[in-house]
């Protein structure tokens, strides 16, 4: 059977059928993945089966591994691979990972240029990630916005004291290995597709170079409000076998606990090794 790549929606998002990563692909294939990819910046694999180091091994068609920042939060005998799941808690609550919109570990010098999920354990209804696209709402900002935010750059650290959602805290290890906050434009150009886009994250933004915090806090909120319109917008529904893949450069993404908590929703998570924003 040969592979097919659909787009899911005019702007992003493609579904790729037809392919067992388990089965290796050749030279042709990985380049015309890692070209949908930059083309639609969330690619929907289906019907895949991993263990964990099967799914390790799909994460490398796309590049090098990236490590977590909590790094105990990983599947038992596999450090690498980073787990989601609704059973985590926090004092006095139940905690769920990346129910905000953002884009991963942007505190960084060269943050992750893409993070992949894959479903162990979903709720029979819910819990959808939603994904959108950061060059299309660049694209459809007023002229005078752009000159505006031109050449800022903004201050991001692991945890913003204006953060709209708390993180889960790091352990005195994992806080020791963090790096210095990374500085990084308000606008970045993608190396392969070649597009601006916005490079936002209220979770880690904590200051804009040049403004007074009241400032900065009005441009990234004015700017949020602009990206996060639905026609900018994938929702993608989640399936048992689903290898989904999204680029941190081109959008930024958020979880939904809108399902039974007395179920159980649990992924195997990766991300890939980036370049500093430019």
């Amino acid at each position: 059977m040969s592979n097919t790549i659909t787009s899911l929606t005019p702007h992003t998002g493609a579904e790729v059928r037809g392919i067992d990563l388990n089965e290796g692909v050749d030279a042709e294939t990985r380049a015309a993945l890692n070209r949908a990819f930059a083309d639609h910046h969330v690619l929907v694999i289906r019907d895949q089966q991993f263990t964990p180091p099967q799914f390790i091994a799909a994460a490398q068609i796309f590049g090098e591994l990236f490590q977590h920042d909590k790094r105990e939060m990983h599947v038992p005998g596999y450090p690498q691979i980073y787990y989601v799941s609704n059973e985590q808690t926090v004092p006095g609550k139940r905690y769920i990972s990346g129910e905000t919109f953002h884009t991963d570990h942007s505190n960084h010098p060269a943050p992750p240029k893409a993070t992949m999920l894959f479903p162990v354990s979903l709720p029979s209804h819910g819990g959808d990630t939603q994904y959108v696209n950061m060059h299309q709402a660049y694209d459809d900002l007023p002229e005078a916005t752009k000159q505006r935010i031109e050449g800022l750059k903004a201050v991001h650290v692991y945890l913003s004291k204006y953060s709209p959602r708390e993180l889960r805290p790091l352990s005195k290890d994992n806080a020791r290995q963090v790096p210095p906050p990374g500085v990084h434009p308000l606008v970045r150009t993608h190396p392969e597709n070649g597009r601006k886009a916005l490079y936002l994250n209220p979770v880690r933004i904590e200051g804009i170079v040049g403004m007074q915090d009241e400032e900065a806090l009005d441009l990234v909120n004015e700017l949020m409000t602009h990206a996060i319109q639905k026609k900018y917008e994938y929702r993608h529904q989640w399936r048992y076998g689903d290898f989904v893949i999204w680029d941190n450069r081109s959008v930024i993404h958020k979880a939904n606990p809108d399902y039974d908590m007395n179920e159980r929703r649990y992924l195997y998570r990766l991300m890939l090794k980036g370049e500093p924003p430019v």
